[in-house]
């Protein structure tokens, strides 16, 4: 009796596999050109695609990284109009971004809105620095200070403040003392009294090792007073 179950489960088992097999025998011959279709199509496409990378992406960015370094030489040295405009002979870190893009990499937007801040150029250097992608969480944070550096030469203090305290918060390491800093100056300027001690009191509880921890008391001191 055991066996007589066992062969019947065998048996219905073979047959259910039997026609799944028989259905996609009858779906493929009955849409196979459609198939066919789109799998030259997914082949054409990846062709494409890996030609367009190894044959014009990837010699484009080689190009770019190239032009850059001139520029990027300069920006090291300090030399910031130099590095930011070039001089003729060699392009400068804005005319590598209008010709390549983020081809150049990610560095380039910094490296050229840090240029433009150093230079006064508060508006060219918050287009820069806004457009700048890079993943490492202290260059990103200092990106995001350096925005502030410029709203403060725009004297637009309250998006100064903002972008000094979201600076803080992605780095949360002793960089984030001089931006809070910053930001406790920035509300001070607005008058947000009880902002700029909030600030100053993070530095102290969190950061009292930094440079700006030793002094701080002074700015507690200050601010309260007003």
């Amino acid at each position: 009796m055991a066996n007589t179950k066992v062969n019947d489960k065998e048996a219905l088992r073979q047959e259910n596999l039997q026609e799944t097999v028989s259905k996609t025998d009858q779906f493929y011959n009955e849409n196979k050109k459609t198939i066919w279709t789109v799998v030259c199509i997914i082949a054409v496409v990846a062709l494409a695609v890996f030609a367009y990378v190894k044959l014009i992406y990837q010699p484009k960015c080689a190009e770019a990284a190239g032009q850059a370094f001139p520029a990027e030489q300069s920006f090291a040295a300090g030399e910031y109009e130099l590095a930011l405009n070039g001089d003729g002979n060699v392009l400068g870190l804005a005319d590598v971004i209008d010709q390549y893009g983020s081809k150049a990499g990610a560095a380039v937007y910094m490296e050229a809105g840090v240029c433009a801040l150093q230079t006064g150029d508060y508006e060219k250097a918050l287009g820069y620095l806004k457009k700048y992608k890079g993943k490492e969480p202290i260059l990103a944070a200092r990106a995001i200070a350096c925005q502030g550096d410029a709203y403060v030469g725009l004297e637009q203090y309250s998006e100064a403040a903002a972008a000094y305290m979201k600076a803080a918060a992605k780095a949360d390491n002793t960089f984030a003392a001089q931006y809070l800093l910053k930001a406790g100056l920035s509300y001070e300027q607005l008058g947000e009294k009880d902002k700029a001690i909030a600030a100053y009191k993070t530095i102290k509880d969190k950061y009292p090792q930094s440079i700006e921890g030793y002094d701080i008391d002074k700015y507690i001191t200050r601010a309260e007073v007003k």
